[in-house]
């Protein structure tokens, strides 16, 4: 084979695999950007469902509160009026939940504005017909009771309500089809995807074997030669060097340490540093010759210099403070992703955790912390889980640290951890009065190297990233509720009794 050929040949399979790894990099993001869709497409299902356990909801509770004014105007019971009272707020604030879950529809917010008023009018009537049974005029109650019915007004709910479930049902046929499509994208890329990889290894396999046999046949030809011994081997020993090289320099291309070049530049960037010092004198002994030479080498005194070379050392100065800071902060994220990466390979060990002296414990250890922000901290009683302790810290130390660092000026903190169970999980929630998030940020927070709000302190945008990956891995969730300058709830969901499975695992 000419060596043109060769080269031929070397180009087109790093081309090959070039192209391959670019196609697999392009569809690992498509099957993320489908997965993110389906699961919001899973959501606005579930979102739908709400509305119609919501709508329910206020039926049942003035359904509720007629029986209970019935049964107050037939029995004068005491019990009656307490159940009347109790579902007559239920009734309103269930009407609030629903108003604000159906704020996406145009259609919905009409519905809702019209439920209203025919819920309050209703509510009306049976308060006045509940006042009469008070002052016992059961008659007049009961001829109003039968006032109320004949005017429509219950069966104008009834037909409003079922206008309103039929556009849920409708919202739920075609989110459920949206969902579905958007799940059988992502199937089908996530296939392709672990097809072209297997295609990929496969292609690298024969790539490695024809070069090993790209080898062996020239050794055995080697072997074999007796005319011209040193040109066939210097011949085959070339074709095998470069087949060697064209592999390494993939592996090195794909393989290559972050790291690597980062000390190159730290290295050059102190050298530089050094130079620096010997440029500028000599340009001032340049400048101003009449000057005596320094005593020694180690004299600390800059150097003379003329206005136009001053400006100049204070520019490289300044260039070579922009340098070392962005390495000084490549290093940082390096160490960051060097630091998740051991952590997520670390083997969950579940025992048995009392989380109220845990994080007694944590505010302990930030106690002067507290103190200087003028914050108390204060834990509430809260369950024993088990769940790996290590991860745990973990979870809280960071949450509490997050809350005193973003207090609000001039406020004093108060920071209060509580907790319940809850059908077998632990809810944690952690509440500050601080600076709180912004609504558009409250999803932001939780990506990795991204903050939200003003970057006044000091951070790389990991640790509430982290602190899910963690709850993940325990096999919970987290959530935030917050708003600007009212303060944050961070809420944690926790099974309370954790076994060990395909989450805790090494990776």
């Amino acid at each position: 084979m000419t060596p043109k050929a060769r080269r031929r040949r070397g180009l087109t399979q790093i081309l090959l695999l070039a192209v391959g790894f670019v196609v697999l990099v392009v569809i690992s993001a498509a099957s993320i950007v489908l997965v993110d869709r389906a699961r919001d497409d899973g959501a606005l299902v579930v979102h739908t469902i709400e509305v119609e356990n919501q709508l329910a909801a206020v039926l049942l509770e003035l359904r509720s509160a007629e029986s209970a004014a019935r049964g107050f105007l037939l029995s004068g019971e005491a019990q009656f009026l307490s159940q009347y009272d109790s579902t007559i707020s239920t009734v309103r604030q269930n009407l609030t939940k629903l108003r604000e879950l159906t704020t996406d529809n145009p259609v919905q917010i009409s519905n809702n504005a019209t439920l209203a008023q025919l819920v309050d009018q209703r509510l009306g009537q049976l308060k006045e017909i509940v006042d009469r049974a008070k002052v016992n005029d059961n008659a007049g109650a009961i001829s109003l009771m039968r006032d109320t019915v004949a005017d429509g007004t219950v069966q104008r709910i009834a037909d409003l309500t079922n206008r309103m479930r039929r556009e849920e049902e409708r919202l739920f046929a075609a989110r459920t089809i949206s969902a579905d499509r958007s799940q059988q994208w992502a199937s089908t890329v996530t296939i392709a995807g672990c097809g072209l990889v297997v295609a990929l290894a496969a292609l690298s396999i024969f790539l490695v074997r024809r070069s090993s046999r790209a080898r062996d046949d020239a050794e055995a030809q080697l072997r074999d030669s007796n005319l011209n011994l040193e040109a066939t081997v210097a011949e085959r020993t070339a074709d095998l060097r470069e087949a060697n090289e064209e592999v390494q320099r993939f592996a090195y291309i794909v393989s290559h340490d972050l790291r690597s070049p980062l000390v190159n530049i730290m290295g050059f960037t102190s050298e530089l540093e050094e130079l620096r010092g010997d440029i500028f004198k000599r340009i001032s002994s340049l400048s101003h010759p009449d000057l005596p030479a320094p005593a020694n080498d180690t004299e600390a005194s800059e150097p003379v210099l003329d206005a136009q070379d001053a400006r100049l050392s204070e520019d490289f100065n300044e260039a070579l403070g922009f340098i070392k800071s962005s390495i000084g902060k490549m290093d940082r994220l390096i160490s960051a992703i060097l630091h998740l990466t051991r952590e997520g390979r670390r083997e969950f060990q579940p025992v048995p955790v009392d989380l109220r002296k845990l994080i007694a414990g944590i505010a302990k250890t930030v106690a002067h912390q507290a103190a200087e922000a003028d914050a108390q901290i204060r834990v509430q009683p809260l369950p024993t889980i088990v769940s790996d302790q290590l991860a745990l810290e973990q979870i809280f130390s960071n949450l509490i640290d997050n809350a005193l660092k973003y207090l609000r000026t001039g406020v004093a903190g108060d920071i209060t951890i509580s907790g319940k169970t809850k059908l077998g999980f632990a809810i944690i929630e952690v509440t500050d009065n601080g600076r709180g998030i912004d609504a558009k940020d409250h999803q932001r927070i939780f990506d990795l190297f991204r903050r939200a709000g003003v970057q006044d302190r000091p951070g790389q945008g990991i640790g509430l990233a982290h602190v899910r990956a963690l709850v993940r891995r325990l096999g919970g969730t987290m959530s935030v509720a917050s708003a600007l300058d009212a303060g944050s709830t961070f809420t944690v969901t926790l099974p309370i009794k954790w076994a060990l499975g395909r989450q805790g695992q090494t990776s």
